[in-house]
């Protein structure tokens, strides 16, 4: 497996060789501090100042290089615009205004080699720092950072946070622009920023700005929301061929219908669970136990489909579309049959029927990459529509009608609908879904041994080839420093085991699970237990219960937009991070029952302020997650995204399961005993963020 000290020597470019980070002699370094088994207070501090000393140089030499850099293309875009200010150009000499706009393609291209440049050092800079703390034990990355990224005076946000480079890339694109034949009447790009510019290095620049710099437009906050990892490294163009080979968009239509239809599935039956259970002689909070057994059984549907998606898509995604067509029919059935056993068996078998991490597996594996952010976006929509249309359609149920002895009213419907609605959509995904050739042993064989260089999207390549004859035997030597470390940490093999992927979670990484764990014991609780809640305390309709859910659930796309378009550009993502926290605490505290009588406005507002800032919260939290987790954890069977639903399958499971042991307190006390966990657990998320917050960068 290819190190990443040996894949930095491939991809960088030769002559700018001497200005990259030296992550070998940064790794001998960890090794020779690791080696020693005691070490003492003293020598502790001088580990750490030694270390940062050598770090300072390396990121000293990056940066004065690259402002080196950065000046030189000032120059020469200054020289191109006096040269653009030449009244001839504007007449009809076509062939100066080409040979003007290649000159500034040409300055682009040697932009791509500096973002291309900035994006290598940054990895390495990320991947020493993780390797610092994991052999050592030590909390570096957060001493460092803390020390060195907020100094006025900070090299260290040069290299993540590069206002020149922007300068310079608004420079080409502007002018790129405005010496298109069709754009001198639209004027400047400022004035109309979402105007589509079809020039092929335009689209490359912004290629490579995304992948260095945290994106801030919607669109990226919604693909990152989806959890659908990224390798940190580009990928070679054979496999981005192989890729595109594998693409077909009536399969990925199927793909994200299948994901809104489930989050239907999932929310259709809450506004009604509650009445359900009482219909068939149970008490009414047992509608957390209805609620919560499809998320027991997605527990371990979601590793079996994970699993199973390392050889097909079509065949699991036709098995969840029958196992939710007959527990849907079962859940509808057992009104008739006057058993709350066979409802809950219905609720397990649609629980198994998940195919969530099929979803998230197929964009993953199968969508190109220059669409596959917007397939992460489609698939963050689809399930935010599936959760606000599923309440909504509760509110059209509230019918009573009889047809072969057979009864179908407010809490048979949803599930008949159902099943009909995946009777369709089976039949549609046989008929039209194209199943993809697996390639991915020949993929991974292909990113280990290719020598390929990033392209720019044009014919020739930005990066020069290795001097690999030369350097042969130093890259043997660093390769057997640590070959078992060096396997272990830095290779790009899926993990095949749930203990394998548990030893690569770092502690940020576990703190942003256990977060994840939070904001949906959070938001379980609250939709769970609404319609017990509303019916208790205001007598709400089912209707009303079904449109307060279906508002909630629209805010989503709403809130989605204000942060990805705004938020992110005025705050760091770990301060929006920490600000959501507070609020879902906040919403938390607001909707306990203290004061007397508990009116509709307090519970509307706090449940309001809690939801949306959970969402808020979700999103910037798998943004982060996406960045610290480890890019073995970006593929294979126990992925990154599989980890994450599991944590959010088991925190719904125990907040249901909380909701229906509070049910034996009595109504009165059930809404105070289900929030005071929810309290704790967010007040410990924030205490264990505040510790890690330095590592989120």
């Amino acid at each position: 497996m290819v190190a990443f000290g040996k894949k930095l020597k491939e991809l960088q470019i030769q002559e700018w060789k001497e200005y990259y980070i030296n992550y070998k002699l940064l790794k001998k370094k960890v090794k020779q501090y690791a080696q020693q088994n005691e070490v003492a207070v003293q020598d502790r501090d001088y580990v750490l100042s030694d270390f940062s000393r050598m770090l300072d140089e390396q990121i000293e030499k990056i940066v004065l290089f690259l402002l080196k850099q950065q000046g030189q293309l000032a120059i020469r875009l200054s020289g191109l615009a006096d040269h653009s200010d030449d009244p001839l150009l504007h007449g009809p000499r076509y062939d100066s205004t080409m040979e003007l706009r290649d000159a500034y393609r040409e300055v682009g291209r040697d932009l791509l080699r500096v973002l291309f440049f900035v994006e290598m050092n940054a990895i390495g800079l990320r991947k020493i720092l993780k390797k610092f703390d994991k052999r050592l034990g030590y909390r570096f990355t957060n001493y460092y950072v803390k020390t060195r990224a907020n100094h006025p005076y900070s090299q260290l946000r040069q290299v993540f946070k590069h206002v020149g480079i922007s300068a310079v890339v608004g420079s080409i694109s502007r002018n790129l622009a405005d010496l298109q034949d069709d754009r001198r009447r639209y004027g400047s790009i400022y004035d109309q920023p979402t105007l589509s510019i079809s020039d092929p290095m335009i689209e490359s620049i912004k290629a490579a700005e995304n992948r260095l710099m945290n994106s801030t437009d919607f669109l990226q906050y919604l693909g990152k929301h989806a959890f659908i990892m990224q390798d940190e490294l580009p990928s070679p163009s054979s496999e981005e061929h192989a890729v595109n080979e594998r693409y077909n968009f009536t399969s990925l239509l199927l793909n994200l219908a299948n994901t809104f239809l489930y989050m239907v599935n999932t929310y259709i039956i809450v506004p009604t669970a509650d009445n359900y259970s009482l219909s068939l002689g149970a008490a009414a909070t047992v509608c957390g136990v209805v609620i919560g057994s499809m998320a027991v059984a997605q527990i371990f549907s979601s590793v079996y489909f994970s699993a199973w998606s390392n050889k097909s898509y079509i065949k699991p995604l036709i098995c969840s579309s029958v196992l939710l067509l007959i527990g849907n029919t079962l859940y509808a059935l057992a009104y008739d049959l006057d058993s709350i056993y066979v409802l809950l068996v219905g609720r397990l078998f649609c629980g198994l029927g998940s195919a969530r991490a099929v979803n998230r597996r197929y964009i993953s594996d199968c969508v190109p990459p220059k669409l596959r952010m917007k397939a992460s976006a489609g698939f963050v929509s689809a399930s935010a529509l599936g959760m606000a249309c599923g309440p909504a359609l509760a509110c059209l149920f509230q019918r009573r009608f009889t047809i072969f002895r057979l009864t179908f009213n407010e809490d048979t419907l949803p599930g008949w609908f159902m099943a009909f609605a995946w009777f369709i959509y089976l039949l549609w995904l046989w008929l039209f879904f194209r199943e993809p050739a697996f390639e991915k042993e020949e993929i991974i064989v292909q990113r280990e041994a290719s020598d390929t260089i990033v392209e720019t999207g044009f014919s020739e390549p930005f990066l020069l080839g290795s001097g690999k004859n030369q350097e042969d035997e130093d890259e043997q030597h660093e390769c057997d420093d640590d070959p078992s470390e060096e396997l272990a940490e830095e290779s790009h093999e899926p993990v095949t085991s749930i203990m394998s992927a548990y030893r690569l979670l770092t502690p940020s990484v576990k703190v942003q699970l256990i977060i994840y764990f939070m904001l949906k014991f959070a938001m379980e609780i609250l939709l769970a237990e609404s319609s017990v809640i509303t019916s208790y305390y205001f007598i709400w309709s089912t209707s009303k219960v079904a449109l307060f859910l279906a508002c909630l659930g629209l805010t989503v796309l709403p809130v989605s937009i204000f942060v990805g378009s705004y938020i992110s550009n005025v705050f760091e993502e770990r301060q929006v991070l920490l600000a959501s926290e507070i609020m879902v605490c906040l919403g938390i505290v607001l909707s306990f029952h203290v004061i007397v009588p508990y009116s509709a406005p307090q519970y509307i507002l706090s449940a309001l302020l809690t939801f949306v800032s959970a969402e808020v919260l979700e999103g910037v939290n798998l943004s982060l997650l996406s960045r610290v987790m480890s890019s073995r954890l970006s593929r294979g069977t126990y992925n990154g995204g599989l980890l994450s639903t599991e944590a959010g399958t088991l925190a719904r499971v125990v907040a249901d399961g909380t909701i229906t042991l509070a049910g034996y307190w009595g109504m009165s006390r059930l809404l105070n005993i289900t929030l005071l966990p929810s309290l704790v657990i967010c007040i410990s998320t924030i205490i264990a963020t505040s510790s890690i917050y330095n590592t989120l960068y």
